[in-house]
């Protein structure tokens, strides 16, 4: 009866374009359109700022070693053009109001110092909200410091290896699919929640709240069948088309990667080829399972309380918030899954997700938060049926 019930239910639900477009069109969709978006315009921003033409402010006299260094420099760091400025000030309001892209500042005593062996100080100004130029500026002096280095071993007679005691090395252990993981896989839950609640959300409403604004559901209740089971049918539906939209958007990411080539690099590929597995599927679809659950479970006392479609989200709306916010731990480094994170509902999903795409999950964790999101996917069950028995809730 259940069953019949959850057939009935879900070809409703079928039939209604706006839920179709939640579950299925907007998910499938919204992965291409953010990633092209992104990688598009990033890569965009990095092209223009290491190749478009920049103006360098410098303040110091016409012979200033740093200044003829500079302008010795070729052009294929980036075409350049520098302005002499007879005081700082000018120079920092030029750079601060975007005429000037980087400025430097070398005291009148410049090139005695570099004569006379002393430390040459250079003040180089930049505006931080001009992506790239922070990183021209820095480029330009590191070669002049670098030149005069050199000359200064030559002068002095000295070797570059004998002027350095330690060469240090640092080796990075983690492998590829673990940075990716714990430093960009939290996004990955985070838009499987999002999608996985607003995906319960309109079948919620439609299936309850709808029903009474229809007239509906009276005829439903006077049917031969245990309230209990109609509860079950409709949430088995809601439950189904939340999942749906989490599947949809992973197929949209699948999409993205494999149609669209948003990922050139053929290492991280196959990392990402690793990680998008069978296994990990399943293990994912076991955690969002309980968590789609207790969405359901939430939404219908509210669904079946609300007098109108309208009013019911407007109520739900809110509950999103609450509900996704926590998801965004997973954007924080150095919150990893403890036993007190895993008994944080909706947090566990996000971190156990997290170490399932580094392939450092601890299975007695991923069983804490998995126990966790079945106790509090059956308190909402029972408050569901508690609201859903309840006559006055049922008929407007």
């Amino acid at each position: 009866m259940i069953f019949t019930i959850f057939k009935k239910e879900l070809k409703d639900t079928l039939r209604d374009k706006r839920t179709l477009m939640m579950m299925l069109v907007i998910p499938i969709l919204i992965f291409p359109i953010i990633l092209n978006v992104f990688v598009s315009i990033s890569s965009s921003f990095s092209e223009d700022a290491a190749t478009k033409e920049i103006n360098i402010g410098f303040v110091g006299t016409p012979d200033n070693y740093l200044l003829k260094q500079i302008e010795s420099i070729p052009e294929n760091l980036g075409e350049k053009k520098i302005i002499i400025y007879s005081d700082s000030s000018a120079l920092k309001r030029d750079v601060k109001s975007d005429s000037l892209q980087v400025g430097m500042f070398t005291s009148v005593s410049f090139n005695d110092n570099l004569t006379q062996k002393k430390p040459a100080e250079v003040i180089v100004y930049h505006n931080v909200t001009s992506v790239g130029m922070e990183q021209r500026g820095r480029v330009y002096v590191d070669i002049v410091k670098d030149i005069a280095l050199q000359e200064r071993y030559l002068d002095m007679d000295l070797k570059e290896s004998e002027l350095t005691p330690i060469v240090s090395e640092y080796s990075n252990v983690a492998s590829n699919k673990e940075m990716i993981g714990k430093l960009a896989g939290g996004i990955l839950p985070y838009i499987f929640i999002a999608f996985g609640f607003l995906g319960c959300m309109y079948p919620a409403i439609d299936l309850f709240t709808g029903e009474k604004e229809r007239g509906t559901i009276e005829t439903l209740l006077t049917t031969p069948v245990a309230r209990w089971q109609i509860l079950f049918g409709k949430m088995g539906v809601v439950v189904s088309s939340g999942l749906l939209a989490a599947s949809a958007a992973l197929f949209g990411l699948f999409l993205s990667i494999e149609v669209l080539d948003i990922v050139e690099n053929e290492e991280l590929l196959s990392v990402i080829h690793g990680i998008l597995n069978l296994k990990f599927v399943l293990l994912m679809f076991g955690l969002l399972f309980p968590l789609t659950v207790f969405f359901a479970g939430i939404m219908i006392p509210v669904a079946v309380y609300a007098k109108s479609f309208k009013e019911a989200q407007s109520i739900i709306t809110p509950i999103n918030l609450v509900v996704v916010l926590p998801a965004m731990v997973g954007f924080f480094p150095g919150i990893e899954l403890t036993p007190l994170t895993a008994s944080i509902p909706v947090v566990n999903i996000v971190l156990a997700t997290k170490e399932l795409i580094a392939g450092t999950l601890e299975f007695w964790l991923l069983g804490i938060s998995f126990a966790v999101m079945i106790a509090i996917a059956v308190i909402a069950v029972f408050i569901s049926f508690k609201r859903f028995d309840k006559e006055s809730n049922i008929v407007i």
